[in-house]
């Protein structure tokens, strides 16, 4: 009963960790890191987006993003065929889900690879072909919940079952082996691997992921998550944010905000940063922040568990968004094979 409760646990650290760093994320998005020391000096805790936030402006502290709402989409999708994702199925949620935003007013919409292969779709595209041109942070930022429902103890299905989730709007070397690497290090964290050594299988399956999709130039995600590892190795905590964003990079694409996040996870594996502090630093840092901060939550927390979140800032997400997801972390971890 203990190993069942400490995996729960562990799953729901994960879900959660994600909406944690998505909303404190959420009123930084986009903005430069000028912009956000000028308004916020830097994100210590949940807060509401200005007018003029270029994505979600006036949005309520505490508000999750596309971040959350599309894993949460990827989370039923995996429910409802038993572990299995079909991509017409996944390319129609999405399009229904941004119906749904746009019927809201909502800025918050689909991603540029994925609204392509999503145009493509519709166009009569083969699924398959629709993610050819997918190099973006999409995949990543949503395959949380295949981490949590696959064993990445048995390495061939679990890349499998990310190739699934990625292959509609992000089937290239980078889209797939970014997603990945995040879902690797959610999977051993949930499997009681300690953050090093989850960090470190996450670079081996996005190796053995660069195999699969379309071929698309672009820095190796394994190789610049290690190159990200030493280069942040003796950087100070005052030092890093600038670092990060002026070198290895926060945009949208996966090489570079998926690579900050491990190099964020990077340090607090080594003791130099607690959980919720990088995440904080995350959200701080410019440019992607609320996916950066989604991702590195969601690894973070499935090592650690849900008891590296502020309780109160959990509870804060959970009402603020109605968003309950003990009853889906179960359904995903009834299809997870030990």
């Amino acid at each position: 009963m203990t190993g069942l409760i400490d995996t729960r646990d562990r799953a729901l650290g994960a879900f959660y960790g994600l909406a944690l760093g998505d909303a404190l994320g959420m009123p930084t998005q986009s903005l430069s890191r000028e912009q956000i020391k000028q308004r916020f000096d830097r994100i210590t805790a949940l807060t509401a987006a200005d007018a003029d936030q270029p994505i979600a402006p006036n949005m309520a502290a505490g508000s999750i993003t596309d971040d959350t709402e599309q894993a949460v989409l990827v989370a039923e999708l995996l429910v409802a065929g038993g572990g299995r994702i079909d991509p017409a199925d996944l390319a129609q949620s999405l399009i229904d889900w941004e119906v749904v935003m746009q019927a809201k007013g909502s800025q918050d919409l689909l991603g540029p690879s994925t609204k392509r292969a999503i145009e493509m779709i519709l166009a009569g595209h083969s699924p398959e072909e629709a993610g050819r041109f997918g190099t973006t942070n999409g995949a990543a930022m949503r395959i949380t919940p295949v981490g949590i429902a696959a064993n990445v103890r048995n390495p061939e299905p679990f890349v499998d079952a990310v190739v699934q989730a990625c292959q509609v709007t992000h089937n290239t070397t980078l889209g797939i082996s970014s997603a990945a690497a995040v879902a690797a290090v959610v999977s051993a964290g949930i499997n009681g691997v300690a953050l090093g050594s989850a960090l470190e299988i996450g670079v081996t399956i996005a190796q053995q992921a660069e195999k699969q999709g379309h071929w698309v130039a672009g820095g190796r995600i394994a190789a610049r998550i290690q190159w990200a590892k030493t280069l942040c190795a003796d950087c100070d905590n005052q030092q890093l944010p600038t670092l990060i964003y002026e070198v290895i990079g926060t945009s949208v694409a996966s090489q570079e905000s998926v690579v900050a996040a491990f190099a964020l996870a990077h340090q607090v594996a080594a003791g130099r940063l607690t959980a919720f502090d990088a995440v904080c630093m995350a959200a701080s840092l410019g440019g992607d922040t609320d996916t950066i901060a989604a991702i590195l939550g969601a690894m973070l927390g499935a090592c650690q568990g849900l008891s590296a979140w502020p309780e109160r800032m959990i509870e804060q997400i959970r009402v603020v968004n109605d968003l309950e997801l003990y009853p889906l972390v179960e359904q995903l971890l009834s299809l997870r094979v030990v």
